[in-house]
């Protein structure tokens, strides 16, 4: 494993939208379970009130987490739905549909991370995107603002999350002004 004398995590988004839309993923799978089971529908009746059970737990947990101002993740809460959907009729396919949701969900939230070495930038997200250094024209942190200007007339400006100093950011622009010097 490398590791980098400078890690950038810059700021977190609201991800409001993607927890609105769990949410309601959690809220569909729990009314088709009842519906299944008021139904009479062929299902196995242990497995649905194991999911619906479930669901409801890791629901709650995630309303607990989100009070406690941390991010709640409701992968497992998708996951669980994905079991209860296996147990309905043709529920196959919607099951494949909320695994690949929860897989999302996690890969969503993850924090956006740059790391600085000697060779290069490398950008933590999906699939990781390496930046050398010759693309760069500069890089620098300023007033909690990184700003990476490319070569190609690319600018790229990000909040950076709280917590760097003055002389942290000294430190850094240092660290980079080195790297993007000519060499002789």
């Amino acid at each position: 494993m490398k590791l980098y004398p400078y890690v950038i995590e810059l700021k977190r988004p609201s991800y409001r939208l993607i927890d609105f839309i769990s949410q309601l993923l959690l809220l569909i799978s729990l009314s088709a379970f009842t519906y299944a089971l008021f139904e009479g529908l062929p299902v196995n009746k242990w497995a649905i009130y194991l999911s619906t059970g479930g669901i409801i737990g890791w629901w709650g947990y995630c309303l607990f987490q989100n009070k406690k101002e941390q991010i709640p993740y409701y992968r497992i809460g998708l996951f669980v739905a994905c079991l209860g959907w296996w147990y309905l009729p043709k529920g196959g396919w919607i099951c494949a549909i909320y695994l690949i949701a929860g897989f999302f969900e996690k890969q969503a939230k993850f924090p956006e991370e740059l790391a600085f070495d000697q060779e290069e930038i490398v950008v933590n997200s999906f699939p990781k995107k390496h930046i050398l250094w010759e693309e760069l024209n500069n890089v620098v942190i300023k007033d909690g603002l990184l700003t990476i200007d490319f070569k190609n007339n690319k600018l790229l400006q990000k909040e950076i999350q709280s917590g760097s100093n003055a002389k942290d950011e000294q430190d850094f622009n240092e660290f980079c002004r080195n790297k993007l010097q000519p060499k002789v």
